[in-house]
C-alpha cells in the first residue's frame, strides 16, 4: 500500500526516451509523519492517519497539538483507509513516509479540490448547446431553455440549472508517475492534477 500527502506546484512537459513528449504535473510530495493507526478492532476501520507540513503553534488547534504531542506540529491530518486487499500493514506512530515508496512507471490515484469558478451559466457548467444564432432570436443563445413538464407543474431535483461551479473533491485515476527525486521531494506525474498551484493533493498507489 503506497500512499503520500503534496501540493501542486505547476505543469510542465516531459519528453521521454523515443521523443515523445508528454503533459505532466510536478507535485511537491511528502515527508509526511504516521500520527495514528486505526485498527478494527478499536475503531471499527482500518487506517494509517499521517500529518503533513509542518506549521506554528498559532496555527494549530489545541486538540491537535494534544493529539500530535511529541511527534511536532502539522497543519494538515488526513487518514487513507487500509483495504482488505492490501494484507499487512506495518505503519506505526512516528513512522515517516516520503516519496521514495513510489517507483517510476507506478499508477496512481489523485485527489484534490479543483479549481472554483464561481456562479456559472448551463452552457459553462454542464455543456449545454445553447440557442440558435440566427432565425430571429434575440437574447437566449446561452439560455438554458426548458426546465421542466408541464404535468407535475414543478421543476424536478436534479435538473442541471447555472449555480457555482468547481470547488469539489475530484478524483483522477490511473495517473502514471514519470519521475521521483527524492532530494527536492518532487514527484511527476504525467497528465493534468485539479487545483490550483499550492492545492493539497492526496496520491494513493498499490
Amino acid at each position: 500500500m503506497k500512499f503520500i500527502l503534496g501540493t501542486k506546484q505547476y505543469m510542465t512537459q516531459i519528453f521521454d526516451e523515443e521523443g515523445r513528449v508528454h503533459p505532466a504535473t510536478v507535485l511537491a510530495a511528502g515527508p509526511v509523519t504516521v500520527t495514528q493507526r486505526k485498527e478494527m478492532e478499536k475503531d471499527g476501520y482500518e487506517a494509517v492517519q499521517v500529518a503533513f507540513k509542518e506549521g506554528t503553534e498559532k496555527h494549530v488547534a489545541k486538540p491537535q497539538q494534544g493529539h500530535l504531542k511529541d511527534l511536532g506540529l502539522f497543519r494538515v491530518i488526513r487518514e487513507f483507509r487500509i483495504p482488505k486487499s492490501a494484507g499487512e500493514v506495518t505503519f506505526s506512530r512516528g513512522d515517516v513516509i516520503d516519496v521514495t515508496v513510489f517507483e517510476k512507471g507506478d499508477r496512481v490515484t489523485v485527489s484534490s479540490i479543483s479549481k472554483g469558478k464561481g456562479f456559472q451559466g448551463v452552457v459553462k457548467r454542464h455543456g449545454f448547446a445553447g440557442g440558435p444564432r440566427t432565425h430571429g432570436q434575440k437574447h437566449t443563445e446561452r439560455a438554458p431553455g426548458s426546465i421542466g413538464s408541464t404535468g407535475p407543474q414543478r421543476v424536478f431535483k436534479g435538473q442541471k440549472m447555472a449555480g457555482r461551479m468547481g470547488g469539489e473533491r475530484v478524483t483522477v485515476k490511473n495517473l502514471q508517475v514519470i519521475s521521483v527525486d527524492a532530494e527536492k521531494n518532487q514527484l511527476i506525474v504525467r497528465g493534468a492534477v485539479p487545483g490550483r498551484r499550492g492545492t493539497l493533493v492526496e496520491v494513493r498507489g498499490k
